[in-house]
């Protein structure tokens, strides 16, 4: 799990985690975050993800982390947007209008790297990252963000049947992750496995995405 697996991913296309269409869960629940047009969502891990267009249409800004340089030109490709790059302590700073994303080490980013943010929507983040980071993550994004409010999306399996990433990540899991700090709520648990066909390739005997509202 050091960058240079995910910096072969990308440049091997291996992009599984990559959805060719807005998450339907965003556009469920974008709703429970509460936000006024012109606020702000952070995004970790973010990706190229078409989920950052969806957002900027709806009157958002947004910023993102991203470890991988290449996912970040395709980004602001795909929007026909031409940013501004400057570094910064871990990476770059690609910046162009209502977009801001930090190419590089998103554990270097600190508070004063970043504008005042309204909202998190971790939809990758998480579940992309080993056990043995996962505490380390939360503790960060919740300094980095001063514990704003959250729409996490995780998914769950038996983590014995498969390796990963993605990582399995249940509701006992952010509870123990965020629960101090947050009020956890449910918001869908859906097994996905007949939509998934590799995952069932790979071993899998259930598998379930969850949304949820950290607040």
């Amino acid at each position: 799990m050091d960058p240079a697996f995910w910096h072969q991913k990308w440049h091997n296309g291996e992009l599984g985690f990559h959805l060719p269409q807005v998450h339907p869960l965003l556009q469920r629940y974008l709703g429970e975050l509460s936000l006024k047009a012109g606020q702000t969502l952070f995004l970790p891990l973010c990706g190229k993800t078409l989920d950052i267009g969806y957002l900027l249409e709806q009157g958002f800004s947004v910023i993102g982390a991203e470890l991988s340089g290449k996912a970040v030109t395709d980004l602001f490709a795909s929007l026909n947007r031409q940013p501004e790059i400057s570094p910064w302590q871990g990476g770059n700073r690609y910046r162009q209008g209502d977009l801001t994303v930090f190419q590089g080490d998103i554990f270097l980013l600190t508070p004063d790297d970043l504008p005042a943010v309204d909202a998190i929507y971790d939809r990758a983040a998480l579940i992309a990252l080993p056990d043995t980071l996962r505490a380390r993550y939360a503790r960060h994004l919740q300094t980095l963000t001063h514990r704003t409010r959250q729409l996490l999306i995780t998914l769950e399996y038996d983590q014995q049947q498969m390796a990963g990433p993605p990582f399995s990540v249940d509701q006992e899991e952010v509870e123990t992750r965020y629960g101090d700090h947050y009020r956890v709520t449910s918001l869908s648990r859906k097994m996905i496995l007949d939509h998934e066909p590799v995952f069932r390739e790979k071993g899998l005997s259930a598998l379930y995405e969850n949304a949820f509202l950290l607040d």
